[in-house]
């Protein structure tokens, strides 16, 4: 059969639909979010938390005392580890004497760095406290060894404290120097505290060592059982406990008071009650920083 031809007036009918290739205006407007699960929550990463986030608790003048209390109840759970770091201090008094006797210029810097870095000394002690709080039974031996974990951050808060009892050591020098011809000897030292003529160096010697003493109180009271504890850096553990201690002023004050009161009377008898006080207020130490600062739930940063 010979092929039929079209006319050019023939018509053969469109068979696509009308629709085919083209978008509607709803598909058009449809974003890439519509055709996700209605349930579903993009994760996003949580930000570490800041330590100016963390917050600190708010505490009476009179909690120094329970403070202690609960020192002397770390220190009777483990007297091995009590009379070891006990004896450690009463050596450390010993040699400070040996130190006034040759350099009395530097006898108040000096005791500040006896007061204030043996927190450091403590750090054995601070590991007690937290086993007993924790329910474990304390190891004298694995007290030696507390630093291990962050002697990184504890290397730098101890430079950090060392170039500031180094300052304090010059600053008392000078204080001397102004006053004094020549640097007097220990016995002349005390002689001339006792001089009525001297009542301005007296006056200038205590104002320059109370600035120091109160600055790396400020920055240590609380820093060295953090960062045993939490294991953050020294920066943050050194401004948490200046946070510490604006937000409670008067409860650090008579904390750093007490400090002093009991090393010091504990220095008369030839330095033998330093074998009982300076372990109970390392336990101390541990308390008034678990009062303040809460158990860890975050890592810190220094955002």
């Amino acid at each position: 059969m010979p092929p039929i031809a079209l006319s050019q007036h023939s018509h053969v009918p469109d068979t696509t639909p009308a629709n085919q290739g083209e978008t509607s205006p709803a598909e058009a407007t449809k974003g890439a979010s519509d055709y996700l699960d209605a349930d579903y929550v993009p994760y996003v990463a949580p930000a570490k938390a800041s330590i100016f986030s963390l917050p600190l608790t708010t505490l009476p003048m009179s909690a120094p005392l329970a403070w202690l209390r609960q020192g002397w109840a770390d220190y009777t759970c483990c007297p091995k580890a009590g009379l070891f770091y006990g004896l450690c201090f009463f050596v450390m008094g010993h040699a400070l004497w040996s130190v006034f006797k040759s350099a009395p210029a530097y006898v108040l810097a000096l005791s500040a760095g006896f007061l204030l870095m043996g927190p450091f000394l403590c750090l054995g002690l601070y590991h007690a406290s937290r086993e007993i709080e924790q329910k474990r039974k304390p190891s004298l031996t694995a007290s030696l060894f507390a630093w291990k974990p962050t002697k990184g951050a504890m290397g730098i808060f101890a430079g950090v404290l060392l170039v500031l009892e180094m300052v304090w050591g010059r600053a008392s020098l000078i204080v001397f120097a102004v006053t004094f011809n020549s640097m007097p000897s220990a016995e002349d030292t005390l002689t001339q505290l006792l001089n009525p003529e001297n009542v301005e160096f007296l006056i200038a010697y205590t104002l320059v060592g109370g600035f120091f003493a109160g600055l790396i109180f400020c920055i240590s009271v609380i820093a060295i059982p953090m960062i045993m504890d939490r294991e953050v850096d020294a920066v943050s553990a050194g401004l948490t406990s200046i946070r510490a201690c604006f937000q409670n002023p008067g409860t650090m004050l008579v904390w750093g008071a007490l400090i002093t009161l009991i090393i010091g009377l504990s220095m008369l008898p030839y330095f033998i009650g330093l074998i009982v006080t300076g372990p109970v207020i390392g336990h101390a130490t541990w308390h008034a920083y678990r009062a303040i600062v809460p158990p860890q739930t975050e890592n810190l940063s220094e955002a």
